[in-house]
């Protein structure tokens, strides 16, 4: 870090803030564009990621109240693979209902 500082010319240097009100300001910025595009993303795939959730605890339900009582069977032995299991299966199974149009493709 002392290397990359040492290395800049004072020209690059001045280009970046330098009273902490300054910086403040750009790191809210920065942290408001970063905040709104992660809700962009959580409300673009809201649909999948609460079939990831949901499978999740049909997963860790399955194993608690069927299971495997030899501890052989792949799936439900270990919780941990009964959660992953029914996330993804809770995945696939509430993206099949998203209301998307289909885009037109380019010839």
């Amino acid at each position: 870090m002392i290397l990359f500082f040492l290395t800049m010319s004072f020209k690059e240097f001045s280009a970046y803030p330098t009273n902490v009100p300054d910086c403040i300001e750009l790191s809210s910025h920065l942290c408001a564009a970063i905040e709104n595009q992660m809700n962009k993303k959580l409300i673009k795939y809201r649909l999948e990621i609460t079939g990831i959730i949901i499978g999740a605890i049909a997963g860790l339900c399955y194993w608690y109240f069927v299971g495997c009582a030899s501890g052989t069977c792949p799936i439900t032995s270990r919780p941990l693979n009964s959660a992953l299991y029914g996330a993804m299966m809770g995945f696939l199974a509430f993206s099949m209902f998203k209301n998307g149009k289909a885009e037109p493709k380019e010839k």
